[in-house]
């Protein structure tokens, strides 16, 4: 029998190029022994597309893991409440969070919408089968259209894994208040790099000689996200989501230790969950 044909990751350029290294990164942890995420289809992926994802420079490492797992952990505990909501991927790349939530006893009966723009729709339309309860919106999250095909009755969990500190500020917060707006009820979860990281990417950080991280000129550290509450009509609660535990006691401590107290706050990374109300 011969292989699957393979899908050519060249098409994905600038910031959609990203989803292919946090795909590598992702895929490369679950395939440890020891590793800290379940993510077999991630690593169907990455064999069936066609790149050099030695470009990306080192890869063995579990931080999209850790932010997948963070992500999934909230999905989840919004659809033991809501078994039947929609689930919303904003920007989704190749993220395989609706295969991993799948497979847990609360992700049979969600729907699941699927935005991103049309290049990378395409590859993952190559890559993965369609599916009865995903459906497609191929167009910019900023495009905000994607929202009337949302069926919010039974619920909504919006995600943003790796989106907002893409886009500008204005635009990062004007999507927030949008969502705050025609979702209440639902809950929305992002992430954001520290601002201290931020700005060495936008001095032209690298991560091997033959690539330059995309800058990032969204930052929202922790303490910041905790007064959208106050400046955001429609947003009930924010909170500060705890990063999961890597295989290192010594880094688990570190971690802690930094989202206890504001001052760790411009170097390290946030993950923030909101709540509609």
């Amino acid at each position: 029998m011969s292989s699957p044909q393979k899908i050519d990751g060249s098409t994905l350029t600038g910031v959609s190029e990203t989803a292919l290294m946090t795909l590598q990164v992702r895929a490369s942890e679950a395939r440890r022994p020891d590793g800290i995420i379940e993510d077999p289809v991630a690593g169907e992926l990455v064999d069936r597309i066609d790149f050099d994802f030695a470009k990306f420079g080192y890869s063995r490492r579990p931080d999209m893991a850790m932010r997948a797992l963070a992500f999934d952990r909230a999905t989840l505990a919004y659809l033991r409440d809501h078994p039947e909501a929609t689930v919303v991927a904003l920007a989704e790349g190749l993220q395989t969070s609706f295969y991993r939530i799948s497979a847990s006893d609360v992700g049979t009966r969600c729907r699941w919408l699927t935005v991103d723009l049309p290049p990378m729709i395409e590859v993952r339309s190559k890559l993965l089968p369609p599916a009865d309860r995903v459906s497609v919106c191929a167009q910019s999250a900023l495009d905000y259209s994607w929202m009337d095909q949302v069926d919010a009755t039974k619920g909504v969990f919006i995600t943003a894994e790796g989106l907002l500190m893409y886009l500008q500020p204005e635009e990062s917060l004007g999507l927030i208040a949008e969502c705050a707006k025609r979702f209440p009820g639902g809950r929305m979860m992002f992430d954001s790099p520290p601002a201290l990281f931020a700005r060495l990417v936008g001095r032209g950080m690298r991560t091997s000689l033959r690539y330059r991280v995309p800058p990032m000129p969204f930052t929202l550290s922790a303490s910041q996200a905790a007064r959208l509450v106050d400046t955001i009509p429609g947003i009930r609660q924010v909170h500060d989501v705890e990063s999961p535990a890597t295989r290192s006691r010594v880094l688990n401590a570190i971690m802690r230790t930094a989202q206890r107290f504001s001052l760790f706050d411009p170097v390290r990374p946030a993950m923030t969950l909101l709540e509609f109300g």
